[in-house]
């Protein structure tokens, strides 16, 4: 059921955006799997087998992601996931790497390294052709609150997805916008009791 065809791999270092250069730079990653998907060019009633053989994509995804951004987990202080579905699939296709990919983020930081994270993974989906792209949603990983850290990271794999595949992503970030300054909440002052405040 899971054939992986491509792994792309992104990350960049922001050390200002006009202003004075930030004192610790902005790492931002995202890694992307392009799958086939076994459902292209029919409806499926039942797509939840695909969804548990995800678990170790999401797993292994999130793996090459921290190790790529080359920072201990605990600098990992953003988050967020999404899909983009060939032409032949459908929306609802998108939305299996809900559980997969973002529990196996939260697994990673919380649970091998102790990093807190009750706020959701945010996400987006959307059909796409080959060279689609896709804004894919950042907020804090423990209060979902945090202005500072609202952000997004635009995503698309060259030449993919085509009509029978799937691009399923995962996105992280070692802190805030680089020169963030809208209040609200701050990450320092968050409580961490209901993944929002």
């Amino acid at each position: 059921m899971i054939e992986i065809r491509r792994i792309w791999t992104q990350v960049e270092t922001i050390r200002h955006e006009f202003g004075p250069p930030a004192a610790v730079p902005l790492v931002r990653g995202v890694v992307a799997v392009v799958l086939a998907n076994p459902y292209a060019g029919r409806h499926e009633p039942d797509i939840l087998p695909m969804m548990a053989a995800l678990n170790p994509v999401g797993a292994d995804m999130a793996r090459r992601l921290l190790d790529a951004m080359g920072v201990p987990a605990q600098r990992i202080e953003g988050y967020g996931k999404g899909s983009i579905v060939g032409a032949g699939g459908e929306i609802e296709h998108g939305a299996l790497w809900h559980v997969p990919g973002g529990y196996a983020m939260r697994d990673l930081l919380q649970e091998t390294h102790g990093v807190p994270t009750k706020a959701i993974v945010p996400s987006t989906k959307k059909v796409g052709g080959p060279g689609a792209r896709l804004d894919v949603p950042i907020t804090h990983v423990n209060a979902s609150y945090v202005r500072s850290h609202f952000d997004a990271i635009e995503v698309g794999v060259p030449g993919h997805p085509k009509a029978d595949e799937l691009v399923f992503i995962l996105a992280m970030t070692t802190g805030a916008r680089v020169h963030a300054r809208v209040a609200g909440l701050a990450a320092a002052d968050v409580k961490g009791l209901d993944g929002l405040r």
